[in-house]
């Protein structure tokens, strides 16, 4: 990804945890080493995608600060609950009433990568966290930029994933990889979050769809 900012920006992704959630329940990986691990994704997918895309459902004293974790060339943290947000950095809030708003959140945790100011490259970022939902893959797509939660969004996105044969006819919207994943990444340096032995699905989301949060079901 490259970033141009003329000030210090975070990415708050919300995450079905399980719970009770704790701030040590998220590891971050850095992958600063495979910085090309999305062209590899994209190479196991060599024909043009054009797929027609539906909806997709899917108080006391000052609380001590959440952990930051240096990630790369990026630093992170965790944030449990909503109420935690009062723990993060001042400038990396988002206004009272936010999550509220876009609803359903209420049990969910959210990992925050913290971007620089300036002109920079910045390399793929990762998490691992048990999740609340086994039998849902979670794509955090909902967006908000402005101080106020829109109904409909721009999308220019990419979502990857494997299923491990679960999916079924869940996957109707996905394009399968002609073959595994090891065709294209480097699962070693990937960190083995990307399992070599089993087929790769995409789905692209592109123009102005409603704004929410991707789920894919694999029971």
């Amino acid at each position: 990804m490259e970033l141009k900012a003329d000030e210090h920006l975070a990415m708050i992704l919300p995450i079905p945890i399980a719970q009770p959630a704790r701030e040590d329940m998220v590891q971050f990986v850095s992958l600063e080493d495979y910085p090309n691990v999305f062209a590899g994704l994209r190479r196991a997918f060599p024909q043009p995608q054009n797929l027609s895309l539906g909806r997709s459902r899917g108080a006391a004293s000052s609380p001590a600060r959440l952990k930051v974790v240096e990630v790369g060339s990026f630093s992170a943290s965790f944030v449990p609950a909503i109420r935690d947000f009062q723990r993060l950095d001042p400038q990396f809030r988002l206004p009272d009433g936010v999550w509220e708003k876009l609803g359903g959140y209420a049990a969910y945790g959210f990992a925050v990568f913290k971007l620089k100011q300036g002109h920079a490259r910045i390399h793929p970022m990762a998490f691992i966290y048990p999740t609340a939902t086994p039998d849902r893959l979670f794509f955090p797509t909902v967006q908000f930029h402005d101080g106020v939660v829109h109904r409909r969004a721009h999308f220019d996105h990419a979502l990857y994933c494997q299923t491990g044969g679960f999916g079924g006819r869940n996957l109707t919207a996905w394009e399968e990889s002609a073959g595994p994943a090891s065709q294209t990444i480097n699962t070693r340096s990937a960190k083995n979050l990307i399992l070599p032995e089993h087929h790769l699905y995409r789905r692209n989301l592109r123009g102005e769809l409603d704004n929410e949060d991707i789920t894919l079901r694999l029971a």
